[in-house]
């Protein structure tokens, strides 16, 4: 394995982050195709004998039930100071899609922050979280609330340091200001969506992050499976999963040619399409880590192998060449 510092701090994280909305109840949350605690076991546990420290899942994953089976194996398989521990707030506990009619069950606010973050330690079975995220921006809170709210989280100890997800790069710019102007803690890391089929980042978030020294931990590396299988290749979670069909139905046909040069790049090199396409993402400047998903072991080991590949130059010009214009995606 491979370590890094997370951006400008001095966290050391494994090169890559193992995303945990994988594991959940699947009778809980949005999502049918979760693992329970039984079938993570072994995911959890080869991850950490691969040299992963760092896991990253959220307060509405599976209603909360992601965090549970992440602490209680974590806990198990690892010693707390050896483990980067990341989680979210924004959604509602109950999940994405459900609960959010409930009166400050979802959103930045001090009074949704204050309750998720002990939420959040009860799941985990710990005292304190290593990176604690804003899950998307929040419209109806005054950014300087949530700005007060997630400092003083920090100072009680709660979290060690505070990043963010996918937003427009301007919120991101006044977030980080507003914190500097009244002396509270700035985020340090950006999770934001980033690969071959999305690259819409690379415009002005990715820039601003490399420019302020914060650390990219970007989503979906592997565009929801899509860019690990040959063009067409359906799985369970492609055939359910709503938010994949959103970002990339309507960019099929250019989508495509990016897929089938990834293809290439692969057989020509002799290891597996995810370990090329990761190994774009990783290319890119100011990259910390991307989070990575994985449903078996294979998986993980495949993407740790995806670390000795470095491409060359006309292999990216390769890989990017049929790349179109995506309409911002992500961000809500």
């Amino acid at each position: 394995m491979q370590y890094t510092k997370l951006g400008s701090t001095g966290l050391d994280v494994s090169r890559l982050c193992l995303g945990c909305m994988t594991f959940g109840d699947p009778q809980a949350g949005d999502h049918a195709w979760t693992l329970g605690e039984a079938e993570s076991r072994p995911l959890i546990k080869r991850a950490i004998e691969l040299g992963i420290n760092f896991f990253d899942t959220a307060n509405s994953y599976s209603a909360g039930t992601s965090e549970v089976i992440v602490g209680k194996l974590l806990k198990e398989f690892s010693q707390r100071d050896e483990i980067v521990l990341a989680t979210k707030v924004y959604f509602p506990p109950g999940g994405a899609l459900g609960g959010a009619s409930r009166p400050n069950s979802m959103g930045l606010s001090r009074k949704a922050i204050m309750n998720e973050i002990n939420q959040s330690l009860s799941r985990l079975e710990t005292d304190y979280i290593d990176l604690y995220q804003i899950h998307r921006w929040d419209h109806a809170t005054p950014i300087e609330e949530t700005m007060e709210a997630l400092h003083d989280v920090v100072k009680a100890g709660k979290a060690r340091y505070i990043g963010a997800s996918s937003m427009f790069a301007w919120q991101f710019a006044k977030a980080q200001e507003v914190a500097r102007r009244n002396g509270w803690t700035e985020f340090v890391s950006m999770q934001n969506h980033l690969n071959l089929l999305y690259r819409e980042e690379e415009r002005e978030m990715v820039p601003l992050c490399r420019d302020q020294g914060v650390g990219l931990i970007p989503w979906s590396p592997l565009a929801r499976g899509r860019l690990s299988r040959p063009f067409g290749t359906q799985t369970q979670r492609s055939e359910t999963d709503g938010v994949g069909k959103l970002l990339f139905e309507r960019t099929q046909a250019a989508d495509k040619q990016v897929i089938d040069a990834v293809e290439r790049v692969s057989s020509e090199r002799g290891v597996p399409m995810a370990q090329v396409a990761l190994a774009w993402v990783r290319s890119k400047g100011g990259v910390s880590a991307p989070i990575i998903g994985a449903s078996k072991v294979a998986q993980l080991e495949d993407a740790v192998a995806s670390l000795e590949v470095e491409l060359t130059g006309d292999e990216r010009s390769l890989l990017e060449a049929h790349y179109v214009p995506h309409e911002i995606a992500g961000h809500k």
